[in-house]
This record gives C-alpha cells, sequence and structure tokens, in this order.
C-alpha cells in the first residue's frame, strides 16, 4: 500500500499523533458506528479502556481528554485547541457526555476510562476497546482500535484485511529501489512519482492545495510558538524557549553581529516553536508524528528562509518527496514509538526532512536516497523515553538537534554522486529490527533511560 502525501501529514492537536490524534479518532469512529448501525438511541453508558503504552502515558499524553474529546464528536483537524479545556470541564462538572453530538449519556471519567498499565494486547502496543450499554447495562457493541503511530487507527478486523491494493496508482512502489527504478525508467523525480500517484484520486489543483494547506499551517505553528513565553503544562515546569532564541537572534542581526551559525540557530527555533506547542496542545502537523513534528517545518523554514530563490514549487517538491520516503517507513517498519521507540519517529522525519530537502536543492534520485539513508543511519536505536510521559523531555530538543542533523544529511549526499554502500532499504529492515529487539521499556512506556532517571515532579 503507498501511503499518500495527505495521510502521512495530517493536520491535528498535540502532544501526540499516536497516543492523542488516534484515541481521539478512534473514539470518534465508535461514537459515529453507534449511530450507523442504530444503537446511539439505546446507549446509556459507555466504558473506554486503554491498554500498553497509551495506558502508562497517557495522562502525560492526554489520551483521557482526547478520548472524551472525540466520543463528543470532536475531530483532531477541526477542533479549536482553546475551546478543549471549557468542553472537558462542562463533562467534568456535568457527569455527562453528548455522544457523537447527539445523545446524552452519564459519564465518570475515573470509573468509564480505565487504564490497564499492566495488560498489554497482542496486536500492537496501542489498544483502545469500547463498549457500549443500554440502561440495563447490557452490551449493545464492543470494538477494539490499535493507535498504530502518525494518526493512523485500525480495528481488530482491518489487522486481519488485506492491505489495499495500489493498482490503480501508476506507480505503487514499496521499496527505495523500486522508486529508483520507475524514476530511471519514465525520467521522473521522487517528487514527480508522488505527484503522479496523487492524480490517482486528486486533480492537480486539490493536490496543490492539500500541499499549501499543510505548509500554512506549519507555519502559523511556528509563528505561535515564536509568541509564547512561560512554562508548558504538566509538571515538570519545563520553560518555552523558542521565543527568548529568536529575539536574540533578531537582536544580533540588528548589530550587524556576524555570526555563521545563525541559520543552525533559526533552525533551532523554528523546531522548538512546534514542539513547544506540540506540547501545549496545540495545533500541528504530524510528520509523521507530533513527536516529530517540528523537524519538516524546521527544515522547510531553513529552504524559505536561507536558501536563496526558493518559493512554493520548492516547498511543494520537498513535501511531496518526504511522503514518498515516509511510505516507506510506514509500510516496511513503524513510524511508532511504542513500536520501535523514538528512530520510528524523530529519525524517520530525519530521514524524510533530509530527503525533502535534497530534492528541493536539485538533488538526483540517488542523492536524495542517500541523504534518507544518511537521515536515518545515525537514529538508528533511538530510544522513546518521555520524562513523566510527558512529549517534552527530551523530546523538543531532539527535534531541534535532527532537524540540524536534516540539513547536514543533505548537503553530504549532494557533495557525492549518490553511490553510497548501505541502501535505504537496508537501513529501513534494520530499524524495524532494531525497534523488536529493543526492550519494552525504551518504546514510550516511560520506564526506562531518562524517564527512568529524572523524577518527574
Amino acid at each position: 500500500m503507498v501511503v499518500g502525501v495527505f495521510d502521512l501529514f495530517k493536520i491535528g492537536i498535540g502532544p501526540s499523533s499516536s497516543h492523542t490524534v488516534g484515541p481521539m479518532i478512534a473514539a470518534g469512529r465508535f461514537a459515529t458506528s453507534l449511530r450507523t448501525t442504530g444503537l446511539l438511541p439505546a446507549t446509556c453508558r459507555l466504558q473506554a479502556d486503554l491498554y500498553g503504552s497509551l495506558a502508562m502515558t497517557g495522562r502525560g499524553h492526554a489520551t483521557d481528554r482526547a478520548v472524551i474529546l472525540g466520543l463528543l464528536g470532536a475531530q483532531p483537524d477541526t477542533i479549536e485547541p482553546d475551546r478543549i479545556p471549557s468542553l472537558l470541564s462542562t463533562v467534568q462538572s456535568s457527569g455527562q457526555l453528548t455522544l457523537a453530538e447527539t445523545q446524552i449519556i452519564a459519564f465518570n471519567a475515573d470509573s468509564d476510562l480505565l487504564f490497564h498499565r499492566q495488560q498489554t494486547l497482542p496486536r500492537h502496543p496501542n489498544a483502545v476497546r469500547f463498549m457500549a450499554y443500554d440502561a440495563d447495562g447490557r452490551p449493545l457493541a464492543q470494538e477494539t482500535y490499535y493507535s498504530v503511530g502518525g494518526g493512523f487507527v485500525v480495528t481488530e478486523a482491518e489487522f486481519d484485511q488485506p492491505a489495499q491494493t495500489a493498482a490503480a496508482m501508476p506507480y505503487p512502489y514499496r521499496t527505495a529501489a523500486a522508486l529508483l527504478e520507475y524514476g530511471a525508467r519514465d525520467g521522473l523525480t521522487i517528487a514527480g512519482i508522488a505527484r503522479a500517484n496523487e492524480r490517482a484520486t486528486r486533480s492537480e489543483a486539490e493536490i496543490d492545495g492539500g500541499l499549501r494547506h499543510i505548509w500554512q499551517t506549519m507555519q502559523n505553528c511556528v509563528v505561535r510558538g515564536l509568541a509564547q513565553t512561560g512554562e508548558m503544562p504538566g509538571g515538570l515546569r519545563v520553560r518555552r524557549r523558542a521565543r527568548l532564541l529568536a529575539e536574540r537572534l533578531q537582536a544580533r542581526a540588528s548589530s550587524n553581529h556576524a555570526d555563521p551559525l545563525a541559520a543552525m540557530e533559526w533552525v533551532n527555533a523554528y523546531a522548538l516553536a512546534v514542539n513547544e506547542e506540540n506540547a501545549g496542545g496545540g495545533r500541528v502537523v504530524t510528520a509523521p508524528t507530533n513527536g516529530a513534528a517540528g523537524i519538516i517545518p524546521a527544515v522547510l523554514h531553513y529552504l524559505v528562509h536561507f536558501v536563496p530563490d526558493s518559493g512554493e514549487p520548492d516547498v511543494f517538491t520537498f513535501l511531496l518527496t518526504a511522503a514518498a520516503i515516509g511510505s516507506l517507513y510506514k509500510e516496511n517498519a513503524s513510524i511508532s514509538g511504542a513500536e520501535v521507540g523514538c528512530q520510528g519517529e524523530v529519525g524517520v522525519a530525519c530521514s524524510m526532512a533530509a530527503a525533502g530537502l535534497a530534492a528541493a536543492l536539485g538533488g538526483s534520485n540517488a542523492q536524495i536516497e542517500n541523504a534518507a539513508e544518511i537521515g536515518m543511519e545515525h537514529h538508528l536505536g533511538l530510544t522513546c523515553d518521555p520524562v513523566g510521559g510527558l512529549v517534552q523531555v527530551p523530546c523538543i530538543e531532539r527535534n531541534a538537534i535532527a532537524s540540524t542533523t536534516a540539513i547536514n544529511a543533505a548537503r553530504m549526499a549532494l557533495s557525492g554522486d549518490g553511490q553510497h554502500l548501505v541502501p535505504l532499504d537496508m537501513v529501513i529492515k534494520t530499524m524495524r529490527e532494531t525497534g523488536a529487539d529493543m526492550a519494552l521499556k525504551y518504546k514510550e512506556t516511560s520506564e526506562g533511560g531518562l524517564a527512568a532517571n529524572i523524577v518527574a515532579c
């Protein structure tokens, strides 16, 4: 299955694509299913059970709040973040929940939303099970959903279904080798291949409009992040730094202070801005996850602000190329920190950004593939160890470091001719195997790494 650009780049809210966006979508799907099956009017009580990683770091990742919002009918791409506190407060104070915006039921988060921290369902670490009951306590419906990373959600039955065919697409690639072969055969760039596949279901105007909307949302997130100060929620008392860093850089520029590393520091500021917004529950673009949402926007801002003559066509080339590379990881490995560690989030985003930048700078397909390989190769084995279950430490700084790594990877690849020893497909295979071998405590459980050695207040 070829995962498209608008599947990988989703617009949602923070702090997590798998623990916030995914559960919200799952809850919404269950509520909708009750309506479509005619069971909604008979529903008087509902229970949600969280398992595995969703339970272990759920409160820090706002999973409980996301489930309630999804049951209310909220969608991660349209809900206004500023409305969320009042919606949740109403549910808490009233002891009631308007299911799917229609059916009022009694709801107590303490008894109807349960965290099974010691139990993991066999198919995936991120699982949520919903059960609906009638007035007599008889079960009406039950469904289990798995949040498999990047906001993607599948049911128990969908796990057993064969992957959707990509036969309707002109280029149904599953490997980087196939991408290179298609490009050589038909004289297309990787971005051109991705665009051709998108044309199977969308017009050129729709593709460009969607890409423009993604880029505008990324820019809005950076602007908002650079304007904020204070501490982020959650109890760690982590202070926002993006605004202060940007102000310092602006002061240096106005004083004609020559700083050869100013571009790199701006990239840090862009990445920090996005991930501070994400940690605060703001609107971000899942790229390909929320925990790694700052990397692609930061590198794109580097492209448009520090590469002469760059414009919207280059941004579109970047995004299409990055999505093509990201789909390889989604298809052949994982983008879920709970499944393979942070190499599947920050590592994949770095690989995607490196490829996108190499493409926007005019690199050949071979150089683009090399850039993607470099971006991931040096993130292999990266653990997912959020302190206190919050997407703050080490996540925010990790995005800034990976953003500059992506730029370096692209420039390194462009300095060569695309020939290199380790192919991208082999690195993706290695990443999957490394994630399988990684101890569970290093995969978004907050039981290992920094999370185990730093006291979360």
